[in-house]
């Protein structure tokens, strides 16, 4: 068309009136439209207009035109986003961070690790099958006592210990310069590697004929007291004695030993020809220690070798065929490499030299501590066997026979070493076994427990459920260790002088675990809102701990790396959601995938009193704006409630969901869905679901109506919708725009069929809320985008198109459903109070057929939607005319070519009149 015939169009839509000239009694194209069309002809512009020219006539025509006006306005206000309620608040809400966070949140809490296979009301130990583990020498609450190591400890240590990395420079650091400050996070094997270091180092000195030439200083003295011990001789304690001293610098108020504290210790162990290994967390208190010239990190033993070693020296132990020289190799990579015999080289085993820094193939000391540091055997941590603590065989007697069922053969009855190693090898890699241990990397005391239960359950002596029972149990153990006695120091007694215990440290002394409770709930969020979320948390731990003192916390002491270390944590870069888009940033996650679910059953099963402040936090959470925070928050509250339903409800989700605000009352549905996802707590989230929405306040009810979008918050989706329609219709449609909001979030789950069918009988209905309900989602699902509603993640036909609009992607990928989705856009497009506002979501439709640069974006959904939706010719001139107001547009011109190619899109060649070819080709 010729462009006067353009600029001759009128600036209102014309072209729907003409459409929706026709009689309201004839035949609906779609399900519902008839009935719909019946109701609103009084509205529509088009009626025919009375031939009476009386002012009376005039004044009805206006009031009319004035209802049709607000009854506009009311639809368009229900249209709104309900997120955006809160006072002062303009902008659209990120609801595709928020989905993609619950999302990321549910991943890392989806473990199913409720059952532990021991008792945890008595974690003293675990029993598996014939394994029994002592776990009390696991407290860190207890410390070494002041005594000589035994001779066979420091025999069993040459033997058993692997080499880290870097092993080799550690040792020449420690004879050069006789003290050594070693630092790591506990359970990593730096004790353990302290004592291998004391022992090669004392037996190539002056103490060589020495059996007490190691000795465990008392760490209550520290470095000042043990040099002047070592430098005035006291103690009777020879020459060239090597001490190891763990420092408890964690406990408020112990300030860290200096740089001349380090040196006057030095200089004394040089006069005495002796050494001394300082073992320390690393943290801002000791920081200092280990960048002076005595320190050093620990790096951690390989977690490959540490296991296979331990499995192959079990299998050795129960077969009684010790594998020879070459050997058949470890399972996971052994390489068969022997021990050293007394000279420090390798034995006929084969192997290179001490100095070569190859890792030693023997099996770790079965009394390493989590600090990995070998017991003493002077406190009292060595169980009654005489020879085994933490070897997960304890319970077995030297003089056990060969009769037990299993013994020195796999199930199948084979006794071929060799052939268990094989299988063992396998065993390990199992995809079962893999994902009930949960961790990326075992440490030294985790790697013994892992090799006996394999080991045991080749011998057939554990069973695979009680294989992958204790598997579970290694993360539970970790996280029991990281809590168990913290803030045992601040309810000591007073040290005998008449003060009383120091508490000015509480902060310092909470921050590692909360730390660890904050990359439970938030892992996967960028590494600085996980940090300042644990600063809360700590304040909040210390009030509760000290409510008469004002927590102090220094402001330049942080060490990111240590947190890391200490939480066995590890960085990532990703992509973080601000203001809409993604953009680059360095993400934190546990090593481990166990670990946040046995945190948060830890924290909530075995510590009452810091449910409290964990509360508070989480509520102070609730209200931040980031998605990534609030809604990592909101699922792993629905985590907690699930282990105490009644605490939960009553201190978080109940509170939260009378809450003034939207973000909190989302924050209150996202944890009742996320306890509705156990069997075990379904039905009592649905009663109270079903509660609020019948009886509750429109806080809940609204709350209710969130919750029911997910999906799981009612017995059926038939059930669903129902609840959704009376909190929608009730009180004059009060609700309505949440409502709609999460019927149109039920289009996504694989019961969209029922969803459409329910809108499509709502747009016939006799109540008017009702109608108002089905067009306000109709127009909803055109605005809104998949993102934005969706649970699944890319790679599904949904998750593909992301950012498309829900109505094209369902389109595109359920044809099935296209002349559905069509007849309900169509009744939007043709009622009159609606129309307005769905002629403004087409155009956005139409928009999206292409981006910027030119590239297809929504292109296949329309080419399926189209067709349907502009079946008659009433439907054909609408969009001609549509396009034509967007091609006329002042702000945003819509191309030529773009335009022909969405009218060829929507209307087949053979049904093209010649006025629109030539005016859209």
């Amino acid at each position: 068309m010729a462009d006067e015939a353009v600029a001759s169009r009128p600036a209102e839509p014309a072209a729907p009136k003409a459409k929706e000239a026709r009689s309201p009694e004839a035949p609906p194209r779609g399900g519902g439209r008839g009935d719909d069309r019946a109701k609103d002809a009084p509205e529509r512009a088009d009626a025919p207009e009375p031939t009476d020219t009386s002012d009376s006539a005039d004044d009805e025509a206006g009031e009319r035109e004035k209802e049709r006006e607000r009854a506009a306005d009311r639809f368009k206000d229900r249209t709104r986003d309900p997120l955006t309620e809160e006072e002062g608040e303009e902008g659209p809400t990120d609801a595709a961070a928020a989905a993609r966070a619950r999302r990321e949140g549910q991943k890392l809490l989806s473990s199913n690790r409720d059952l532990i296979g021991f008792d945890r009301s008595d974690i003293g130990q675990v029993h598996i099958g014939d394994i029994n583990v002592r776990l009390d020498a696991l407290r860190s609450g207890l410390l070494m006592r002041d005594g000589p190591v035994p001779a066979e400890e420091l025999l069993r240590i040459r033997r058993t210990h692997i080499e880290p990395d870097g092993y080799v420079r550690l040792r020449r650091a420690l004879e050069a310069r006789r003290l050594l400050v070693l630092g790591g996070a506990p359970g990593t094997g730096r004790a353990s590697t302290a004592l291998a270091l004391l022992e090669e180092v004392t037996r190539a000195g002056e103490g060589r004929e020495n059996s007490e030439r190691v000795r465990r200083a008392d760490p209550a003295r520290g470095v000042r007291e043990l040099a002047t011990q070592v430098a005035g001789g006291t103690g009777g304690h020879p020459r060239g004695t090597g001490y190891l001293l763990e420092p408890a610098l964690d406990r408020p108020g112990t300030l860290p030993p200096d740089g001349m504290d380090l040196d006057q210790l030095a200089s004394a162990l040089a006069e005495q020809g002796s050494y001394a290994v300082v073992v320390v967390s690393v943290g801002s208190a000791a920081n200092p220690l280990l960048a002076g010239r005595y320190g050093a990190i620990c790096p951690p033993a390989p977690t490959r070798e540490l296991v296979a070693v331990r499995l192959r020296q079990r299998l050795e132990e129960e077969h009684g065929d010790p594998v020879g020289g070459g050997g058949a190799g470890g399972p996971g990579g052994g390489d068969g490499r022997g021990p050293r015999d007394g000279d420090g080289s390798r034995d006929a085993g084969g192997g290179r030299d001490r100095n070569g820094g190859a890792h030693r193939d023997r099996g770790r000391d079965e009394h390493a501590d989590r600090d990995g540091g070998p017991d003493g055997g002077g406190d009292g941590r060595r169980d009654g066997d005489g020879g085994r603590g933490r070897d997960g065989r304890a319970g077995r007697d030297g003089g056990r026979s060969g009769d037990r069922p299993g013994r020195g053969a796999g199930p199948d009855g084979d006794g071929s070493l060799s052939l268990l190693l094989e299988r063992a090898a396998e065993l390990r890699e199992d995809p079962e076994v893999t994902e009930a241990v949960g961790l990326d990397d075992l440490r030294p005391a985790e790697a013994e427990l892992f090799a006996s239960l394999l080991a045991g359950h080749l011998r057939g002596t554990v069973s695979r459920a009680e294989l992958l029972s204790g598997c579970r149990g290694l993360a539970a153990v970790q996280a029991y260790e990281w809590f168990a006695g913290v803030d045992r120091a601040l309810a000591a007694p007073p040290p005998g002088d008449g003060r009383t215990p120091v508490r000015s440290g509480t902060a310092a002394l909470f921050h590692p675990v909360a730390f660890r409770i904050a990359l439970a709930v938030l892992g996967g969020a960028s590494h600085s809102a996980v940090s300042a979320a644990a600063h809360l948390l700590t304040w909040e731990l210390s009030v509760q701990s000290d409510p008469d003192s004002t927590p102090a916390r220094p402001l330049f002491c942080d060490d990111p790396e240590a947190d890391l270390a200490l939480s066995r944590a590890r960085p990532a870069d990703g992509v973080v959601d601000v203001a809409g888009s993604e953009v680059t940033g360095r993400l934190i996650f546990y090593r481990g995938s166990a670990l946040p679910a046995a945190v948060l059953a830890e924290l909530w099963d075995r510590h009452f009193p810091v449910r409290a402040p964990v509360v508070r936090w989480l509520r102070l959470l609730a209200d931040d704006p980031r998605p990534q925070v609030s809604m990592r928050a909101a699922v792993a509250a629905g985590e907690l409630s699930v282990r105490d339903f009644e605490h939960g409800y009553a201190e978080l989700i109940r509170p939260l969901a009378e809450a003034p605000t939207p973000r909190r009352r989302v924050f209150a549905a996202t944890a009742l869905d996320q306890a509705a996802g156990h069997a075990s707590h379904r039905r009592a989230v649905r009663k109270v679901v079903d509660n609020w929405s019948l009886h509750g306040t429109p806080a809940q009810r609204w709350t209710a109506a969130m919750a029911l979008g997910y999906g799981r918050c009612a017995d059926s989706m038939d059930d669903t919708l129902d609840t959704l329609a009376e909190i929608g219709v009730r009180d004059d449609g009060e609700q309505l725009a949440v409502a709609s909001l999460n019927v149109v979030r039920l289009l996504t789950l694989p019961e969209c069929a029922t969803v459409l069918r329910r809108l499509a009988a709502w747009t016939g209905h006799r109540r008017e809320e009702y109608q108002d309900l089905a067009l306000v989602s109709i127009v909803r699902l055109a605005l809104t985008d998949v993102d934005e509603v969706l649970d699944d993640e890319p790679g599904t036909p949904l998750g593909d198109r992301g950012d498309w609009p829900l109505l094209l992607a369902l389109a595109a990928t359920r044809p099935e459903l296209t002349g559905k989705l069509a007849d309900l856009f169509w009744t939007a497009l043709n009622t009159a109070r609606s129309r307005d506002v769905a002629l403004d979501a087409l155009e956005t439709l139409l928009r999206s057929a292409s981006r910027k640069d030119g590239r297809a974006w929504t292109r296949e959904g329309l080419a399926a939607l189209l067709p349907a939706l502009t079946a008659e010719e009433q439907d054909r001139r609408r969009l001609d005319w549509l396009l034509r107001r967007m091609m006329r547009d002042q702000d945003r011109p819509l191309a030529e070519e773009r335009a022909r190619a969405l009218w060829r899109l929507a209307v087949p060649a053979r049904q093209r009149r010649s006025e629109e070819e030539e005016s859209h080709g």
